[in-house]
């Protein structure tokens, strides 16, 4: 048995060992592969753009891509910086004939960041340049983004979506009372609707009416655009999904939404002839990542005047943070970095967050005050900025949000659950115990909380409010009863926000840094664009993936299909105290 053992353990020891070595050989490989010499880029290519994988602000940087080797992070996604980074220099690469998009059916993205890509598609266009897109299935965000194509294929055997936008939210009040967890909820606004799912079956009156209201408006800005793309009208558009009129592929070339109906080869048939190639040779496309590895034909800027931009991405929680979660201590930190760095003339505040940890959002927005003082700082809002993520921007000189942003949500709350019942019901669990003060055990989950402690925790929250509004009204210079009336945790469209000043321009980040160059007083090329904070080496990624990954894994074992609601239960214990955060999981299908 001993012997037995001892095989088996150095069995183990050996796997890891070879692991390991694999894992830093692999690395080395990578390492050689991303060397400084710039790809060539064959005469007459096209730059093709897969959007296989979620579009997220800044992805990791991966140089196994470039060896079409699938090993490394499998969720950086596509970048949106190099998405546009990629788009404006082949604008300029006399080798870059035209772009190929294809539109996956399950595109990723979040509107406003569909926005910046066909807002750079539309200028790379202005070269005289050409776009085409294939899709097998396009979805409404996918069909969003191709329509700004110059020529739109579909399979013969597809479908195109066109019925306009809903929203969904699960709710877990029946849940809690078939485990009797008994939830404590303290709110202060009338569309706070982040706690509705614990205490209701469905939408409040309020919460349907915000929804409704910034789903149309986002809607009507996308039609609004298609309309143009198309040559068509908004009215047809809606006549269009109202009447469920786009069932087969043939319907979407009757009604102009495409321009032809055809295979793949189809559509390389149409590029070679565009680029004038015999029908026996190959085209020559390159990808996103190997692009962004070629010549660059957008020069930058003198390296000491700078424009800061720093990437704030994710919900909001106290601490460094990580994927898909804004650490206050981090962005603090680069706030406070590019507020000391006499190189960085403005900093502009990317924000694509729905929210988090109040006090996190504070402590970024003190950073913000502290800036403003000795440089302009401009917010530029992405998909979403909405409760924390407002809370970040609203102390900048100027606040740049998408008309399809989702914004607002001022108003806070907190959350308590009573699990007394729970462990002695469903598991026979008992808790006792003894304290030195009348409120010692204030906070616990094991015993309900009295008429008291509610009073005193609801003040809190009351004083919370208080101070998010006040200082929100201060940063967009008006009253604080003036926005009162446009608070109680509404959610607006940045549409909606412009008209009543939380917002007070409408476009990308391109826009946003020209603002704040022109506040620092800097000339058009004249200046360098850096982002901040500094993102993680490859190998730290991998390293920091592989617990989420087999977290993740696991989960999906263990619970199949219902790993999103699991999920969702699962992060309930992020929402450690006061919380500024909108309705969970707004998903615009």
């Amino acid at each position: 048995m001993l012997q037995f053992l001892k095989f088996v353990l150095a069995t183990v020891v050996g796997l890891v060992v070879f692991f390991f070595l694999m894992l830093f050989i692999l690395i080395g490989i990578g390492s050689a592969a991303s060397s400084d010499k710039p790809v060539a880029v064959e005469e007459n290519s096209v730059l093709k753009l897969s959007f296989d994988e979620p579009v997220v602000e800044r992805a990791q940087d991966n140089p196994f891509d470039e060896l079409d080797i699938p090993f490394g992070p499998d969720n950086s996604g596509m970048g949106l910086v190099q998405i546009r980074q990629a788009i404006a220099n082949a604008k300029l690469d006399p080798s870059i004939k035209g772009i190929y998009l294809d539109v996956n059916m399950t595109l990723d993205a979040g509107y406003a960041s569909l926005e910046e890509i066909r807002t750079a598609l539309l200028d790379f266009k202005r070269s005289k340049k050409w776009v085409i897109a294939y899709g097998e299935v396009y979805s409404e965000k996918g069909y969003y983004l191709a329509s700004v194509a110059d020529q739109i294929f579909l399979n013969p055997d597809g479908a195109l979506e066109l019925n306009g936008l809903s929203s969904q939210i699960t709710f877990l009040k029946g849940t809690f009372e078939k485990l009797d967890i008994k939830p404590e909820i303290f709110r202060v606004g009338e569309y706070k609707s982040a706690v509705e799912p614990f205490f209701r079956e469905d939408m409040s009156e309020a919460n349907e009416l915000q929804t409704r209201s910034f789903l149309s408006s986002i809607n009507n800005h996308s039609f609004s655009n298609i309309a143009k793309a198309r040559n068509l009208s908004v009215s047809e558009l809606n006549r269009l999904a109202d009447s469920l009129l786009i069932r087969q592929p043939e319907d979407a070339l009757k009604y102009k939404l495409v321009t032809n109906v055809g295979y793949y080869d189809q559509v390389e048939a149409v590029i070679k002839k565009k680029l004038g190639l015999d029908t026996k040779k190959k085209l020559k496309f390159i990808g996103l990542s190997k692009y962004l590895k070629a010549e660059k034909h957008v020069k930058e800027g003198d390296i000491s005047r700078r424009i800061a931009v720093i990437v704030a991405s994710g919900s909001i929680q106290s601490g460094k943070g990580g994927n898909d979660v804004i650490g206050s201590d981090k962005i603090a930190e680069a706030i406070r970095r590019a507020r000391v760095d006499d190189r960085v003339k403005a900093i502009v505040l990317r924000i694509n967050s729905p929210g988090g940890s109040k006090l996190a959002s504070d402590v970024m927005w003190r950073e913000v005050m502290l800036a403003k003082k000795v440089k302009p700082v401009i917010a530029s809002m992405s998909d979403v900025a909405a409760s924390g993520g407002y809370y970040m921007a609203m102390a900048c000189d100027t606040i740049v949000a998408h008309p399809n942003t989702i914004t607002g949500s001022i108003g806070i709350f907190g959350v308590l659950f009573n699990v007394e019942d729970f462990l002695k019901n469903k598991l026979g669990i008992t808790v006792d115990g003894v304290k030195t003060n009348a409120y010692a055990d204030l906070g616990l989950p094991t015993r309900p909380l009295t008429e008291f402690e509610r009073k005193v925790i609801q003040q809190e929250i009351e004083k919370g409010y208080d101070d998010f509004t006040k200082k929100a009204a201060a940063g967009r210079d008006m009253s604080q009863e003036a926005l009162l009336k446009i608070a109680s945790g509404r959610v607006w469209s940045g549409a909606e926000a412009k008209q009543n000043g939380l917002v007070d321009i409408l476009g990308g980040l391109d826009e946003a840094i020209k603002i704040a160059a022109k506040a620092a007083k800097l000339k058009d090329g004249d200046y360098r664009v850096r982002y901040l904070p500094e993102q993680k080496s490859f190998a730290e990624e991998i390293l920091s993936q592989w617990s989420d990954e087999e977290e993740d894994r696991v989960m999906e074992r263990q619970f199949g299909i219902l790993t999103p609601y699991v999920k969702q239960v699962r992060d309930l214990q992020y929402l450690q105290g006061i919380q500024a955060r909108m309705p969970f999981d707004i998903r615009l299908d």
